[in-house]
């Protein structure tokens, strides 16, 4: 949609005791929105639960969960604010569209990061929104995919790739490396080209927590970035193009306004020399950009209407996968999506640094609480002070930005949100 990112649980665990339900009221270490009324009734096929869990050591862990099965006559979509460069708060992403209730999404270039480029809204790996791909997948890492079959919601968990190209009206062809994002910086890395880890130099070609940088890119910005391109280094060229890919003409450094309905091509070092040696004002450029699964395969257009990259899985195949395990051991608030045997999406919230009320999970904990509520695959998306749940316009948990700290929505890049059809 868009308006217009270890502690072991033993045999208690999975033999979960019910503390709370929809209408509960937990304990709150300062007044929060936790103590709102219940939620209006939701549409059939949709749920939306508020429990309170015991961990393994007896430490409370308050949960959020909204199952929507595949029948729901709902539409389960990607959200996000006024334009992908800037960030907003769940609620407000959802509440222009109506949303039923809304989660947060995909990690993002926050502002308070060592290596932060200058645009909070930017996803870091992949997002999908309406079919088209607005930022790079990174190769290897899981991805929340929704889409529609005959009417009825499809949800899976996969490792995705994007593989993008550039075609000029001369026949030469280059590789795109990368969309929506700041060209020669790559939070994550993983992706395509020669990203190189922008401490050691070292080649990068799978995914890496921290950032790459490539002298030698050629990045499209869509129409959904909203605003000015970042200005470019000396020697960068953009290509301004039509909304049917047709040169209007080019900017050297790179940077300023994208064309009124269209996109453009961002190139520096030898993807600036490329544009400038086969790109001429009025003739076309073709800029493709595939979504893949792990091995290279094609996915289905229409079977993905929305993707969001996730960090790790957490449940593969009906078991706790390991690479929940590398994301560490603190336990802190989480988001996550996962899939059931019979297709219901299951979108779960664990609040956490409150001290005596919820002090949050483990991604190898929140793997076995999802396991819990009956999923086979799932993902790990943004959590810390960015997991937040809206429901009916209403924030349902208890973000915190620190340890036992006020209860603040923090602005993100994406979500998730519930539409009624």
């Amino acid at each position: 949609m868009g308006s217009r990112r270890t502690g072991t649980l033993g045999a208690a665990l999975l033999a979960l005791t019910l503390m709370g339900c929809t209408s509960s009221t937990p304990p709150s270490v300062s007044s929060g929105p936790a103590a709102s009324p219940t939620p209006s009734a939701l549409p059939t096929g949709v749920r939306y639960r508020e429990l309170t869990e015991r961990l393994g050591d007896g430490e409370p862990v308050r949960l959020y969960v909204l199952d929507v099965e595949p029948d729901a006559r709902v539409r389960v979509t990607g959200t996000y604010g006024s334009d992908l460069a800037g960030s907003e708060t769940v609620r407000s992403m959802a509440a222009p569209a109506g949303a039923l209730a809304a989660v947060n999404g995909t990690y993002y270039d926050i502002a308070t990061g060592h290596d932060y480029a200058g645009h909070e809204g930017d996803p870091l790996g992949l997002y999908v929104e309406k079919g088209r791909v607005l930022s790079e997948a990174l190769a290897g890492r899981p991805a929340l995919l929704l889409g529609e079959r005959n009417g009825r919601l499809t949800a899976r968990v996969a490792e995705t790739s994007t593989t993008g190209r550039v075609r000029a009206a001369d026949g030469a062809q280059r590789e795109l490396d990368g969309v929506d994002r700041v060209a020669g910086r790559v939070l994550g890395c993983g992706g395509v080209g020669d990203d190189r880890i922008a401490a050691t130099g070292q080649l990068r070609k799978t995914p890496y927590n921290g950032l790459c940088t490539d002298p030698d890119e050629v990045v499209s910005f869509t129409e959904e970035w909203g605003t000015d391109t970042p200005s470019g280094p000396v020697g960068s060229t953009e290509v301004l193009l039509a909304a049917d890919g047709t040169v209007l003409g080019t900017r050297t450094p790179a940077g300023g306004p994208l064309p009124e309905g269209g996109s453009s091509l961002y190139g520096i070092g030898t993807g600036a020399h490329w544009l400038r040696a086969h790109t001429k004002k009025g003739e076309n450029i073709a800029v493709s950009t595939r979504l893949t699964d792990a091995d290279g395969r094609p996915l289905a257009q229409g079977l993905v209407d929305t993707a969001l990259g996730g960090s790790a899985w957490l449940v593969r195949d009906g078991a706790p996968d390991p690479d929940a395990a590398r994301l560490g051991t603190d336990r802190q608030p989480r988001t996550a999506a996962g899939v059931t045997a019979d297709g219901t999406l299951l979108l779960v919230a664990v609040d956490g640094r409150a001290k005596g009320v919820s002090v949050g999970a483990t991604p190898t904990e929140t793997a076995r609480l999802l396991l819990s509520f009956g999923a086979v695959d799932a993902v790990n998306l943004d959590g810390g002070g960015s997991t937040t749940v809206v429901v009916d316009g209403e924030l349902r948990n208890s973000p915190r930005g620190t340890e036992n700290g006020a209860v603040t929505e923090r602005r993100v890049a994406d979500g998730i949100a519930i539409l009624p059809k």
